[in-house]
């Protein structure tokens, strides 16, 4: 039984992953219209910066690996693209109802890259959750237009330049979180952790020196940013420790980006006073199913 709880715990730090994003998800909601996704990068650093405490006192220098640390920095310089290209999408004129929805399907690249160059095998099960997964993402993106009016949906897919940097951004994050995988394979969580903050402060002093950080919010945006990149980098942290504990990069991403949404309209459900649609209702009970079919471990042989 001790052993079967061991081998299980890369699915307990996907779905804490998923919970601190989760909550996250609500945080960024209070400021997320109030500030350009280049103070929003500055914020979400300063709050990763208080997490560092956690992870600092296990590292070691002895299992610092240079293969590994320059993985982790390119994880960290994947994910910020891809927040970028989102927010620039918007700026281009992108419409929530179709950007959200095509973002969130970043896990399938990350499925993509993890059978096809990580070589990772999957228990037919696994594929069924996938199958189940998908449109259970779609329908958690809090975008109700591609079912309620399908039609309207399709005919924004044209191609644009905001609909390039959505698909941009679904790639970046994609190859972000198969990046994760491939620096857990060379260093200790602590010191994946660690790279992926560096390259976070790094590029936060980039937008700095360019002049893109405005230095006029108020501090209780900087409370509510700071508090949401604490979360976020948590989040970060527990992805990193479920690829440690040898979770798969084509299970872990899409638990977490499965259970993330439903976690975020509880939470806004219990705090916020938001409805329960149908379709929320129906991709809850699809992504907790979905998320138990890619539980399920392939057995070794």
């Amino acid at each position: 039984m001790k052993n079967y709880f061991n081998n299980r715990m890369w699915l307990v730090f996907a779905v804490l992953a998923a919970f601190c994003w989760g909550v996250w998800g609500i945080l960024a909601k209070f400021i997320s219209s109030d500030i350009s996704p280049y103070v929003n990068h500055l914020l979400f650093t300063i709050g990763m910066v208080f997490t560092i405490p956690f992870v600092l006192k296990k590292c070691k220098l002895k299992e610092a690996n240079s293969k590994g640390i320059l993985w982790g920095l390119v994880a960290g310089v994947l994910a910020i693209a891809g927040n970028i290209a989102v927010y620039q999408s918007f700026a281009n004129g992108g419409l929530a109802a179709v950007v959200i929805p095509v973002t969130n399907l970043y896990p399938l690249v990350t499925i993509l890259i993890a059978i096809a160059v990580l070589k990772e095998k999957m228990h037919w099960l696994n594929a069924i959750g996938i199958l189940i997964v998908i449109p259970a993402i779609i329908m958690l993106s809090g975008q109700s237009q591609i079912f309620d009016d399908p039609s309207l949906f399709f005919s924004n897919l044209g191609l644009n330049l905001w609909l390039i940097f959505a698909l941009v951004a679904l790639v970046f994050w994609g190859l972000f979180s198969a990046a994760q995988k491939v620096t857990s394979n060379y260093i200790s969580l602590e010191w994946c952790y660690l790279s992926f903050i560096t390259s976070s402060v790094l590029i936060a002093i980039g937008f700095i020196l360019f002049g893109l950080v405005e230095f006029n919010f108020s501090n209780q945006t900087l409370f509510i940013g700071s508090l949401a990149g604490m979360l976020n980098g948590l989040g970060v942290l527990a992805s990193f420790a479920a690829y440690s504990a040898q979770g798969k990069a084509s299970q872990v991403t899409t638990i977490a980006g499965a259970l993330q949404p439903v976690l975020t309209i509880l939470l806004a459900i219990t705090f916020l006073g938001e409805k329960l649609g149908n379709i929320e209702i129906i991709g809850i009970f699809l992504a907790i199913v979905g998320s138990l079919f890619l539980s399920v471990e392939k057995e070794k042989e």
